[in-house]
C-alpha cells in the first residue's frame, strides 16, 4: 500500500481519543413508535416516527416484527416511500427509500431494476443484468457523478467511462434490505462528487431463529436466477448469508438497423452471467458498543452491446470485492454521542477484451482502494445536532492495454498509479423554532492529486402549517477525472488519455414543497437544477473538458394509500440539461429523457398479491455511434411500459411468483439504436422456513 495510507495508524487513534471529549450526557428517550426498519445503518440509531411537521411516511407493521415470516403483510404498501431521519441525515432535502417487500413485489434482479422506479432516475439497461455501459442517470448527472455506497462505505472507484463506472449488479438482491436515495446537504457527509445524489445499500441482518429463505426463476431469453439466504441471531450475535446465480442468453430479434444485429437478425453478444455472494455477523459487546463485518463479492462475464456499428464482439468480465469492518460506540451515559469508526477495501478488476477484424485487443483496469472513516453524531444541545469525521481514502490502479493492431501497437502499456485523499466533513442543523430547521455542510478535501478544495452546503426547512413544508437546498462540488481517464488509453473506443483533464466543478440546488394532503396522501415536488463546468467528454478521440451542462427540473412523488388492501404511487420527472459550449451548444445531452414517469397500483391480501406497473419515457436523444444518416438533433421515440407481477400463496411458506413485462409488447428503443426484447415473463417459486 502506497507510503499516503501510513498515516491511517496515526490519525485513527488520535481521533478516537479526541472525539469522547466532545460528548455530553444528555439522555434521549427512544421515540416508542412506528419505523420503516430497525436494522440499524451507520449510525445505528433507529429511525424515528412519522409526524405531520417532517411529513414522512410510516412503515409498514410487518417491518416492526423480526419474528415473522418474510412475506409481505396484507396493508404493504406498493409505493417507494420517502422518509426523513433526522439524527443521520439533513432534512432539507427529501431521502427517498425503497424496502425490501418492495423490491421483492417488483421483481427486481439488480440494484438498476430497483432504482429505475424511484424519483429522479433514468436507466437504459435493455434486458436483465444488461451491459453496463447503457447509462444511468440522476437528475442528469451520470452514473459516475453519484456516489454509492455499502452500509455507508464507497462501492465506485475511480474507474470511470471506460468500463462504464459502477456496476449495478454488485451485490445480490436477496441481500438487500432497503436502498436509500438522498441528495443536497447529504453530499457533504459523503463526497464532494455526488453532483447527482447518493444511493445508500442497507444489507440484511439477523434477527430471531435462524431463517431460510430462497427463490428459483425461469423465463424469457433462456433467463435462470436462484437466490438463497440464510440468517439469525444467537445471544449477541447476528449473521446474514446471501447468494444469487443470474444467467440469461438476452438474444432476441431485433429491427433493422438495431445496433448489433447479426445476421440472423437477433442481438448480439449480449449474454449475461453474475454470481454474488454476501455475509455479514455482527457482535454486540455491550450496550455501547459493537462489530459488524460484511463481505461481498460478484463475479460477472457479459458480452457488449452498446458500441454498436459494426457489430460489437467485445467481452467484459468484471470481478468485485468489497469488505467492511465498522465499530459503532454510544459515549457518554445517554444516546446523545455516537462514534462510528469503519474501515473498508474496495476492489474491482476489470477486462475487455475482443477481435477487431483481423486484429485482438485487450484492456484491464485492476483497482484497489482501502478507506477508513470515523463519523461523529452529536446532540450538542436540545436544538443543535452535529455530524462530522474525517474520511481517508487511497486507490491504486494498474491499467494494462495491450492491441496487436499495428496502429495501436505504439500505445500498448501498462500504468501503475495511485492517489490519497483526505477530507474532514461536517453538518451541523439548527432547530430554530419547532417549525423552521437550517442544515449547513462543509466538506473540506486534500487531493494527492488536484490539490485543497473546500466544497460548503446550505438547506433549510419550514413548516408552514402541520400539514405543509417547504424547503431548499445548495450544495457546492468537484469531481475530479478518474485515473484511467487521466493515464489509461481505452483499447475500445479508442479513446486516448489526457493528464491535462481539470475536475468538473458546480453546484447543485434543490426546492420544494412536502404536503400531507390527508391521513392516506402524501406528496413531495421538488425543482432541482445543477451547474457543472469543465464536464468531462470525449473530443477527436481524447478525453477533454468540454465545457458547461447546466440542468434544471422537476420532480414529483404522491403515494396514495386506497383502502387496507389496496395502494398506489406516482412518480414523475421532468430533465433538461442542456450543453451550454461547444458545437452542441443548446442541446439536451444525449441519453437523458426529458420525462419519465412511473406509476403502479397494488393489490394484496392473505398472502395474494397483484402489482400492476407503468413507465412513460419520452425518448432521449442519439448521442454516439449512431447511423449515418442520423441527425445530432435526432431522439429516440417515446414509449409507454407495462409490468405485472404476482404471488399466489401455496402454502404458509411456499408461493408461486409470476412476472409478466412489456404487456404490451412493442419493442420500443432505449437508447441509441437499442431496442427492448417485447413481451418477456418469469415464473418462480418463494420459500421461507
Amino acid at each position: 500500500m502506497k507510503k499516503y495510507f501510513l498515516l491511517l495508524p496515526v490519525a485513527l487513534p488520535s481521533l478516537l481519543i479526541a472525539f469522547p471529549a466532545f460528548a455530553d450526557d444528555i439522555e434521549i428517550k427512544r421515540k416508542n413508535t412506528n419505523i420503516l426498519s430497525d436494522i440499524p445503518s451507520l449510525s445505528e440509531i433507529e429511525l424515528p416516527a412519522t409526524n405531520a411537521e417532517l411529513l414522512t411516511q410510516q412503515s409498514t407493521p410487518s417491518e416492526l416484527n423480526r419474528e415473522t415470516e418474510q412475506t409481505p403483510s396484507d396493508d404493504a404498501d406498493i409505493s417507494i416511500e420517502a422518509i426523513a431521519e433526522p439524527y443521520n441525515l439533513p432534512q432539507s432535502t427529501p431521502t427517498y427509500v425503497i424496502d425490501r417487500e418492495e423490491i421483492q413485489k417488483q421483481g427486481a434482479t439488480s440494484l438498476a431494476d430497483i432504482l429505475k422506479r424511484m424519483p429522479g432516475f433514468a436507466i437504459n439497461d435493455a434486458g436483465h443484468g444488461a451491459d453496463i455501459h447503457t447509462g444511468t442517470y440522476y437528475r442528469g448527472a451520470s452514473i459516475n457523478q453519484s456516489v454509492f455506497l455499502i452500509n455507508g462505505r464507497p462501492i465506485n472507484n475511480n474507474v470511470n467511462t471506460y468500463h462504464g463506472g459502477t456496476d449495478l449488479n454488485s451485490i445480490p438482491i436477496e441481500a438487500i434490505e432497503r436502498v436509500e436515495l438522498y441528495s443536497g446537504t447529504a453530499s457533504a457527509l459523503y463526497g464532494s462528487s455526488a453532483f447527482g445524489g447518493v444511493v445508500n445499500i442497507i444489507t440484511k441482518e439477523g434477527y430471531g431463529k435462524p431463517k431460510l429463505s430462497g427463490s428459483a426463476e425461469f423465463g424469457s431469453l433462456s433467463l435462470n436466477n436462484q437466490q438463497v439466504t440464510y440468517g439469525g441471531s444467537s445471544a449477541n450475535i447476528k449473521y446474514n448469508l446471501s447468494f444469487e446465480r443470474l444467467f440469461t442468453d438476452n438474444r432476441y430479434r431485433v429491427p433493422v438497423g438495431a445496433a448489433n444485429r447479426d445476421s440472423q437478425g437477433f442481438l448480439s453478444n449480449a449474454d449475461t452471467a453474475t454470481s454474488t455472494y454476501f455475509g455479514s455477523i455482527g457482535l454486540d459487546l455491550d450496550k455501547k458498543n459493537s462489530l459488524n463485518l460484511d463481505v461481498s463479492k460478484l463475479s460477472s462475464r457479459r458480452g457488449l452491446i452498446y458500441f454498436g456499428f459494426p457489430l460489437q464482439r467485445d467481452r467484459l468480465d468484471h470481478d468485485g470485492l468489497n469488505v467492511g469492518l465498522s465499530w459503532k460506540t454510544r459515549l457518554g451515559n445517554g444516546e446523545s454521542s455516537n462514534l462510528t469508526t469503519s474501515i473498508g477495501y474496495n476492489q474491482d478488476y476489470f477486462s475487455t477484451y475482443g477481435p477487431t477484424g483481423a486484429f485482438y485487443r485487450t484492456g484491464a483496469l485492476d483497482t484497489q482502494q482501502l478507506t477508513a472513516r470515523v463519523d461523529h453524531e452529536w446532540k450538542v444541545t436540545n436544538n443543535n445536532k452535529l455530524r462530522w469525521g474525517l474520511d481517508l481514502k487511497n486507490t491504486d490502479l494498474i491499467g494494462d492495454v495491450l492491441s496487436t493492431n499495428p496502429s495501436s501497437i505504439a500505445k500498448n502499456e501498462t500504468e501503475d498509479r495511485s492517489l490519497f485523499n483526505t477530507a474532514l466533513f461536517a453538518v451541523n442543523t439548527w432547530n430554530i423554532s419547532d417549525n423552521f430547521l437550517i442544515d449547513l455542510g462543509l466538506r473540506q478535501s486534500f487531493d494527492s492529486q488536484f490539490g485543497n478544495y473546500l466544497n460548503p452546503s446550505v438547506g433549510l426547512r419550514y413548516a408552514l402549517t402541520p400539514r405543509v413544508a417547504v424547503r431548499g437546498s445548495w450544495a457546492g462540488g468537484q469531481r475530479n477525472p478518474g485515473l484511467d481517464q487521466l493515464y489509461v488509453y481505452d483499447t475500445v473506443h479508442g479513446w486516448e488519455p489526457n493528464p491535462n483533464l481539470r475536475p468538473e466543478i458546480g453546484s447543485t440546488w434543490t426546492a420544494g414543497v412536502d404536503v400531507n394532503f390527508s391521513q392516506n396522501l402524501i406528496g413531495q415536488f421538488t425543482y432541482f437544477g445543477s451547474s457543472i463546468g469543465d464536464r468531462l467528454g470525449v473530443i477527436a478521440g481524447k478525453w477533454s473538458n468540454i465545457g458547461l451542462v447546466d440542468t434544471n427540473g422537476l420532480e414529483a412523488a404522491l403515494q396514495l394509500k386506497i383502502a387496507a388492501s389496496w395502494s398506489t404511487f406516482l412518480n414523475y420527472t421532468y430533465t433538461d440539461s442542456q450543453i451550454k459550449t461547444g458545437s452542441e451548444n443548446g442541446l439536451q445531452l444525449g441519453l437523458i429523457p426529458y420525462s419519465v414517469l412511473q406509476s403502479g397500483v397494488g393489490y394484496q391480501n392473505s398472502g395474494w398479491q397483484a402489482n400492476l406497473y407503468v413507465t412513460y419515457n419520452s425518448g432521449a436523444r442519439r448521442s454516439i455511434f449512431a447511423n449515418s444518416n442520423d441527425k445530432a438533433t435526432d431522439f429516440a421515440p417515446s414509449f409507454v411500459n407495462l409490468d405485472l407481477s404476482g404471488r399466489i400463496p401455496l402454502t404458509s411458506n411456499l408461493g408461486l411468483t409470476v412476472y409478466l413485462e412489456n404487456l404490451l409488447g412493442e419493442q420500443y428503443e432505449r437508447v441509441n439504436r437499442i431496442y427492448s426484447p417485447g413481451f418477456t415473463f418469469r415464473v418462480g417459486l418463494n420459500a421461507n422456513f
